[in-house]
C-alpha cells in the first residue's frame, strides 16, 4: 500500500511539473448536483500540483457520489468570528477514520499561483498546509482573507486557489442561499458526477 501512495505521489508530481504544451487549454469540469450544474475551469499552467491533482479524482470518478454538505454565510459563524467568509463547500464528505482515495498534497498558496479568492474562486479546504485532499469550496463574493496572508486561517498560509465556476453561478448562489443556522447541512446535497467538459 505504501508503494502505491508513493507511486501516485511521483505521478501526481510528474503531471504537475509538466510544463503545458503550447496551444494547451485550461480544463472544464462539469459538477452535476441534484439542485443543478456548474463548470469549474482550471489551468493547470497556474497551479499545478492542485490541478493536477483534481483532474486525478475528476478522470477516476473519485467525486462521484460525494455532496454539497457545508454553506458558511455571514448569519451562521459565531458573531465573534474575526474573520467572516461565505463559501459553498463540497467534495468526497468523508467521514472521520475513513481514508482518502490519494494522498494529500503540497500546499500551493496563492502567493506561489498569483490566483486569489474572487467571487467564484475554487479552492482546497484543508485542515493543516498539505492536508488537502478531495474537499473544495466555492467562494460567494470576494474573500481575501483566505488568500496568503489573510487572516482566516491562523498558519497564514491561506488556502490553494485552482480555478473558478464559469457556468453555473447561479445554481452555486441557490445553494448558498439554502445556508441556515448550522454550516453542516443536515440534508447534503448530492454530487452525482464530476467529468471533463467539452
Amino acid at each position: 500500500m505504501r508503494r502505491r501512495q508513493v507511486l501516485v505521489v511521483a505521478a501526481l508530481t510528474l503531471a504537475a511539473t509538466r510544463p503545458r504544451a503550447a496551444g494547451e487549454a485550461a480544463v472544464r469540469t462539469r459538477v452535476e448536483t441534484d439542485a443543478g450544474a456548474f463548470v469549474v475551469e482550471v489551468d493547470p499552467a497556474v497551479a499545478p500540483i492542485t490541478v493536477a491533482h483534481f483532474l486525478a479524482h475528476v478522470d477516476r470518478g473519485l467525486l462521484d457520489g460525494g455532496a454539497i454538505y457545508r454553506i458558511v454565510t455571514l448569519a451562521n459563524q459565531a458573531p465573534d468570528t474575526a474573520h467572516k467568509i461565505e463559501v459553498v463547500q463540497w467534495g468526497r464528505g468523508r467521514p472521520d477514520g475513513d481514508p482518502a482515495p490519494l494522498p494529500p498534497i503540497a500546499h500551493e498558496t496563492t502567493r506561489q499561483t498569483g490566483l486569489r479568492h474572487l467571487d467564484g474562486t475554487v479552492s482546497m479546504a484543508r485542515a493543516q498546509p498539505g492536508s488537502a485532499t478531495a474537499e473544495y469550496f466555492v467562494c460567494i463574493g470576494d474573500q481575501p482573507e483566505l488568500d496568503f496572508g489573510g487572516g482566516r486561517n491562523p498558519d497564514g498560509q491561506g488556502f490553494a486557489a485552482f480555478g473558478r465556476v464559469t457556468q453555473g453561478r447561479e445554481v452555486v448562489q441557490a445553494l448558498h442561499g439554502r445556508g441556515g443556522a448550522k454550516q453542516f447541512l443536515d440534508e447534503p446535497v448530492p454530487v452525482r458526477s464530476v467529468r471533463r467538459a467539452s
